[in-house]
């Protein structure tokens, strides 16, 4: 085992989205911590509608959160200090060290890089002075050449902060191989410098038939590969982006009793948090579903209205597709709706909004007497409280300002028959209050369910630990330790596009 007094940091990076770059950070992560080193996880930028805020009162992606509870240590602010929280196919949000910061285009997000990378080098550093290890994850993939001048996430930060690079690739995809020469040889020479080395996520099969293809790889880059990671199923962890939404697992858990809860989720456009419901699919015999279409909705036990990033398009585009009526037809014949954040503003009587559409005011769907108004500050906060005798806790992030006029109080919202609203997210991660929550949903529908004892912080746990373990037995931990004491190797080869586009291999 090597020595506990490291100083060192690490990159992951990935040869596209998804390719496994957040799950291999937070398994790093956990298997650093257990080795008794003081590890925190960074990412400099990160797009994501699904963030959490942090004891000091900041706002991060959900993904370093989930990668600090791997470490061990508590998420702060500096772990993500630019975070992009998507409006629009053009338009973000962006918020810096925790903070709302700028509302930008593509074009405009341009000009604020330069000083972003300085925001970001700065965060890093500070981490470093203060842990033994940091491990870093990128964002996307290194090889867009066409965000490289400007680039903070990737290659900018690593040679920014004098970073090794383990690229990552998703085999299960195809196309691994060339993903990771590919990757390499799109890169100048300086950039290639800081790539060490490779890392095969979600391989199924003997790995005797990938052998000769990774020693292909290592003969083409000079470059190892540090270990190959198996297919698992069930690593469903704090996601980020709609790549994520897309491979969604429904794994039901068998119930306790003789029937299934059903829960439809909204699939909103812009849909923000959507692991707030993560907990109730941990829950044994409880089904839940992304939806889209009234039909969908009219099955269900209980629908929830999750948050988003655009509660006003968001309710337009559930108007266009009759979403409103089957919500209505449900509240009539008390059947169960929850809506969360942006969720309760939809079910609110109206939405005057000056800031996030600039829509003025709009008529919302009038089933919890609540009204919203939108301000330019926006609410960060971690909250408490009780239904029902139970304790629940959570975090509001919104700019949206309820004032509730009626109905029976629930968490910061209010409750008018079976339709539930509340500000606070989070909040099923509670168990006693989950199960309640979920009986309640089980009586007014007629279902004979029975609730489980399932820990949903234990549940967590448990997969951190899995991540940990793919690590520790699928990967060269020897050679990581090296990377994350020695720094950048020196000597790695270049590899050079010819005239013809054919890949060649220049000494150092």
């Amino acid at each position: 085992m090597a020595v506990v007094a490291v100083s060192g940091a690490l990159m992951v990076a990935g040869t596209t989205s998804d390719a496994g770059k957040s799950v291999l950070t937070a398994g790093l992560c956990r298997w650093l911590s257990r080795q008794g080193v003081r590890v925190a996880p960074f990412k400099a930028q990160n797009m994501a509608l699904n963030s959490m805020v942090t004891a000091d009162g900041g706002e991060i992606g959900r993904a370093q959160a989930m990668q600090a509870a791997a470490a061990r240590v508590a998420p702060e602010a500096g772990m993500n200090p630019v975070l992009l929280k998507p409006g629009g196919d053009r338009h973000s949000h962006v918020v810096v060290l925790g903070r709302p910061h700028a509302d930008v285009d593509a074009l405009s997000y341009r000009d604020h890089k330069l000083a972003l990378l300085d925001v970001a080098v700065e965060a890093l550093a500070a981490l470093r002075r203060r842990f033994d290890v940091v491990v870093c994850e990128g964002a996307g993939s290194p090889a867009e050449v066409n965000l490289r001048d400007r680039d903070i996430a990737n290659l900018g930060l690593a040679r920014a902060a004098d970073l090794p690079v383990l690229v990552v690739g998703d085999i299960d995809r195809g196309g691994v191989l060339a993903h990771f020469v590919g990757t390499l040889a799109v890169l100048d020479a300086a950039d290639q410098r800081h790539i060490a080395g490779f890392v095969v996520n979600k391989f199924r099969g003997d790995r005797r038939v990938l052998d000769p293809g990774l020693e292909w790889v290592r003969q083409a880059t000079g470059r190892d590969c540090f270990g190959v990671l198996p297919w698992q199923t069930g690593l469903w962890l704090d996601v980020e982006d709609s790549l994520d939404l897309n491979t969604r697992p429904n794994q039901l858990v068998p119930p306790a009793g003789r029937d299934v809860l059903r829960v439809a989720v909204v699939r909103l456009p812009r849909m923000s948090n959507v692991t707030d419901v993560d907990a109730l699919a941990a829950e044994p015999g409880v089904s839940v579903n992304l939806v889209s279409t009234p039909a969908e909705l009219a099955e269900a036990d209980l629908v929830v209205l999750p948050g988003t990033r655009s509660t006003v398009a968001d309710l337009a585009w559930m108007r266009e597709r009759g979403l409103d009526l089957a919500l209505s037809r449900r509240a009539a014949q008390h059947r169960s709706v929850l809506g969360v954040c942006g969720g309760l503003q939809m079910l609110g009587h109206t939405i005057d909004d000056d800031v996030e559409s600039r829509a003025g005011t709009v008529a919302g769907l009038g089933l919890l007497p609540v009204r919203t108004h939108f301000g330019a500050a926006k609410m960060l906060a971690l909250t408490s409280g009780t239904w029902c005798g139970n304790d629940v806790t959570g975090y509001q992030i919104h700019h949206g300002r309820v004032s509730v006029e009626g109905g029976e109080p629930f968490l910061d919202g209010c409750r008018v028959g079976a339709v539930f609203g509340t500000t606070w997210h989070g909040i099923f991660e509670q168990d006693a209050f989950r199960r309640a929550f979920l009986a309640r949903v089980a009586a007014d529908s007629g279902r004979a369910w029975v609730a489980g004892t399932v820990s949903f912080a234990a549940r967590r746990e448990a997969r951190l630990d899995q991540l940990g373990d793919l690590v520790e037995k699928h990967l060269d931990t020897d050679a990581l330790w090296r990377l994350i004491e020695g720094g950048v190797p020196s000597g790695l080869p270049t590899l050079r596009l010819s005239s013809t586009a054919v890949p060649e291999v220049v000494s150092p």
